[in-house]
């Protein structure tokens, strides 16, 4: 029986984990819940899965769900409530499916306190990758990547020699203005951003995927997880979504990880690893595949993949200000307060004021995130 706690569990990764656990009864066993502020459906799994503690980041929405509750279920607030949830010695996995960079201290500490990660978030690792890399080999425990891409990755990789690779290829739907010209993204608008062809996701993500920042982050990512250079990190284009990502060889081989558009399938996965389960989910009907088709990005529209291989070149703290320029931005976008097309043009311009720090410790990195979410902010007032 694996004890698991959930960070981020009213959110579509939490959700979609809970229905995975729900269906392995002899398996996993819920023990943490951890949210932001959406205490009705938190209530409802609570009352499902009977969890000893929860944590509510919102103090004031922890109270109200307090009250609700009886005492047989501890409420915690705060950011420390969830970084005291990756303390408690009976969980056995963490799974990390916080959104952005609040992820990265309750990543930090479920690591230092030796848990097994199961890693849905992007920014933590494109924020502090090469620290947190140290970290979990310092206290010999392992992440274990849930996104589709990275899951892909991994299970073509396992009982390889990574020093064998050639190259790895990161796939993409190419979001929702796929094709468009520049002239068509200048009119974007957010109900249009907020509708990805494949998958259902936050909205924070939605908007990454649609300027494929999604994808960049993608790239810092492999390269953390798997100990890869940016060269050999390659983008390729397929709105099928069916190959989640592959992996060449020196020999000329590559292997490819295919499934249905379901992350439940990679969740899955990642809870039961080494073992694989049946699953009640939907399986491939190849007969069903008319082609699975391939192109290359265009950079010069979509130039935030530009901008995260520059941040993986330069290294040190550059990820870290990309991330926070990003977060700023499409928190922006959204509230209607910067137009879509100009994302990658705050960003460029607070990675261009930006002196990297080549081996940055803890510190510094929460000093670059705090420096780069300022100077954006200056940059998008003086737009406006």
């Amino acid at each position: 029986m694996k004890r698991i706690a959930i960070l981020g569990s009213t959110g579509s990764i939490g959700q979609n984990a809970l229905e995975v656990i729900k269906n392995f009864p002899d398996k996993f066993r819920v023990v943490a819940l951890g949210a932001h502020s959406n205490i009705e459906l938190l209530y409802q799994q609570i009352k499902t899965f009977n969890p000893e503690k929860v944590c509510v980041t919102d103090k004031q929405k922890a109270l109200s769900l307090k009250r609700r509750l009886n005492a047989q279920t501890k409420i915690l607030g705060g950011l420390e409530g969830i970084e005291e949830l990756c303390k408690e010695k009976n969980i056995d996995t963490v799974v990390l499916a916080i959104c952005g960079s609040m992820a990265l201290m309750p990543l930090i500490k479920a690591i230092e306190n030796k848990k097994e990660v199961c890693l849905a978030n992007k920014e933590a690792l494109v924020m502090a990758g090469p620290l947190i890399r140290q970290k979990a080999r310092d206290n010999k425990t392992r992440i274990i990547p849930i996104d589709s891409e990275q899951s892909a990755i991994w299970q073509c990789l396992v009982g390889q020699d990574s020093n064998k690779v050639k190259n790895i290829y990161l796939t993409a739907s190419g979001g929702p203005f796929l094709g468009w010209n520049k002239k068509q993204l200048k009119g974007i608008v957010i109900r249009q951003a907020l509708k990805h062809p494949r998958w259902k996701m936050g909205k924070k993500i939605t908007v990454d995927s649609a300027t494929m920042m999604n994808k960049g982050f993608e790239i810092l990512e492999t390269m953390y997880l798997f100990n890869i250079v940016a060269d050999k990190i390659k983008i390729v284009i397929h709105p099928e979504s069916i190959i989640h990502s592959m992996v060449e060889f020196v020999d000329g081989i590559i292997m490819a990880q295919l499934s249905v558009t379901d992350m439940r399938i990679p969740i899955q996965y990642a809870l039961s690893f080494p073992e694989r389960l049946n699953t009640a989910f939907s399986f491939l009907d190849f007969s069903k595949l008319k082609f699975l088709s391939f192109t290359k990005p265009d950079f010069k529209r979509f130039p935030c993949l530009d901008l995260a291989y520059r941040a993986a070149y330069t290294g040190g703290t550059a990820p870290c200000v990309l991330n926070a320029a990003n977060e700023v931005s499409v928190v922006e976008f959204l509230k209607k307060r910067l137009k879509f097309i100009s994302i990658p043009k705050v960003i460029e311009g607070v990675m261009d004021r930006h002196n990297a720090v080549k081996n940055p410790n803890l510190e510094d990195i929460l000093d670059a995130h705090l420096w780069a979410r300022i100077q954006t902010q200056r940059i998008i007032e003086k737009l406006n």
